[in-house]
């Protein structure tokens, strides 16, 4: 396993990062338990996780969230695990059906952090991620109630999901006025069949230092292979249909190049994203053993010139930096 630093941190963690999303919904806890077991002695020490994971992602539902960081604290509560992972988590999304069982207030932070602390059977988190950038709440606010929680230990880095390039900046200028170390890290859609990050995001995050975690690597199985197993009788999810019919000639494309590689075509998906050195560790989402295990062949991987090349015209970005993509 190769490890990279976190950002401008001194944090090592491996290059892909294991994403627990599946665990308690679609994979059950036994199998759970397997994949980060498999995880772990491959060298994966970055466990990503949610509040809002295991479930259909809803308070109103009678059983959904929390499940995915219970399975985790159960596999941790076993010894000899936690100080082997750098345990990631998120706060933003609803909790419950109160007013304030949500967003990034003070009070809803240090609450949310307290319960994944309890359902992760650890005393710290060591990255504390902001699942959504909350407009509604102040930076001064956001950033009184992380620094509290870093100086009781119980958050060690903070960093955010989903935030435009400007809420990177605005976050970042103001945890300086407060000599915090602010964000160490980002995790955004990016993947070859979504590209428009590369206008602001990923510039934004060059300059301040700050790590990408890509989440949906594979585009929720679009470079899966997904003609292939069409054929083979496997179907896709409404959503995935949609995507398939939109993008059906650069799918054919991108299957044959994989073809003429030799390599699953998830496994260049993940290969792309490893050689943009901006990237930290794409979050791989494995529903069993077998799926890991794929995506650990994307290390092995290396693209020539010639077929990043083929793989930018078969999936062109949005032209590069803004405002250059767009302008002069």
């Amino acid at each position: 396993m190769k490890y990279v630093n976190l950002g401008r941190t001194g944090l090592k963690v491996s290059r892909l990062a294991l994403g627990t999303m599946n665990f308690g919904e679609l994979t059950d806890e036994a199998t759970s338990f397997e994949i980060m077991d498999a995880a772990l002695e491959a060298g994966i020490n970055f466990f990503d996780t949610a509040d809002v994971y295991g479930g259909p992602q809803s308070p109103d539902m009678e059983k959904g969230f929390g499940i995915s960081e219970e399975i985790i604290g159960r596999w941790l509560s076993q010894g000899g695990r936690r100080e082997k992972i750098v345990l990631a988590t998120k706060v933003y999304q609803p909790m419950g059906t109160g007013p304030n069982d949500r967003h990034l207030s003070a009070y809803h932070i240090r609450k949310a952090c307290e319960e994944s602390l309890r359902r992760l059977q650890t005393d710290h988190i060591d990255l504390y991620q902001m699942h959504h950038v909350d407009r509604n709440t102040s930076w001064e606010e956001i950033w009184q109630a992380m620094e509290q929680l870093v100086h009781e230990n119980k958050v060690t880095y903070v960093g955010s999901s989903n935030f435009a390039g400007w809420d990177i900046a605005t976050a970042q200028n103001v945890a300086k006025s407060r000599n915090f170390l602010g964000l160490v890290s980002e995790q955004s859609l990016y993947n070859l069949s979504a590209r428009t990050i590369e206008l602001e995001v990923i510039p934004a995050l060059q300059y301040y230092g700050i790590g990408l975690i890509p989440w949906s690597p594979i585009g929720m199985g679009l470079l899966s292979g997904i003609n292939q197993k069409k054929t083979e009788g496997r179907h896709a999810t409404p959503q995935l249909q949609m995507q398939i019919e939109q993008y059906s000639s650069q799918l054919e494309e991108y299957e044959i190049l994989c073809q003429e590689l030799g390599e699953e075509p998830a496994v260049i998906g993940l290969a792309w994203l490893l050689h943009n050195p901006t990237v930290t560790a794409p979050i791989i989402g494995p529903r069993t053993v077998e799926q890991l295990n794929e995506s650990l062949r994307a290390l092995e991987v290396s693209l020539s010139d010639e077929t990043l090349q083929k793989l930018d015209e078969i999936w062109p970005g949005p032209g590069g930096e803004a405002p250059e993509a767009y302008s002069w």
